[in-house]
């Protein structure tokens, strides 16, 4: 069984493609949506992560009939920011006008965060991810996983994407960016969500 990944994020495509070749997964294979690049994005106005994820599994797979189409909506909620950047966190420093001049959307965000949080003590945060399959416009199966930490005050790790360098598990007293991907996956929002659609999949008639 082929799934097609809707994402152009080079990070999530590699742990999804490394989740799917685990023991177990052999039956799966990922490959990126053919022709992304090229599809018209659909406008990401949900409430909520598996909201937007639904939007656009149901978008990418009107635009390849029938293909097993996925596509993920993660980010991060902070206490502090009362569950902000949450949905927008992929565009939380160009909702600010933040430090433009920085090529990274990465470091931007990462560096808008640190900004708005620098006054408050309370630095507890979730990551979040939602996932949806679609075929045709129709959705199939949904998932979500989730995962408790804290929000540094500097980054730590040159691993991982996104808030991952400032995402500290206090168990490990590591970072996300600082963790093994192997380690990271077993551990991550994504991987809890992943590996539950894969579960949700393997029972389920396609």
């Amino acid at each position: 069984m082929t799934l097609y990944a809707a994402t152009s994020n080079p990070g999530k495509l590699s742990e999804f493609i490394a989740a799917a070749t685990s023991p177990g997964n052999s039956n799966v294979n990922i490959l990126a949506l053919p022709n992304l690049a090229a599809m018209p994005e659909p406008v990401e106005d949900a409430p909520t992560f598996m909201g937007n994820a639904e939007l656009k599994a149901c978008a990418y797979s009107l635009l390849a009939p029938g293909f097993l189409v996925f596509a993920d909506d993660s980010g991060l909620e902070t206490a502090a920011l009362l569950g902000g950047p949450g949905n927008r966190s992929a565009r939380f420093a160009d909702d600010l006008n933040f430090e433009p001049e920085i090529a990274s959307k990465d470091e931007r965000n990462n560096r808008a965060l640190l900004w708005k949080l620098q006054l408050h003590t309370d630095r507890s945060a979730r990551f979040i991810c939602a996932i949806a399959l679609a075929r045709s416009g129709q959705i199939l199966l949904r998932s979500e996983g989730f995962v408790e930490g804290q929000i540094l005050t500097a980054p730590k790790g040159a691993d991982g994407f996104g808030y991952d360098p400032l995402f500290l598990i206090p168990s490990l007293g590591r970072t996300f960016a600082e963790l093994p991907r192997q380690q990271k996956w077993d551990l991550s929002h994504r991987g809890k969500a992943f590996r539950s659609l894969l579960a949700q999949i393997r029972s389920t008639a396609l």
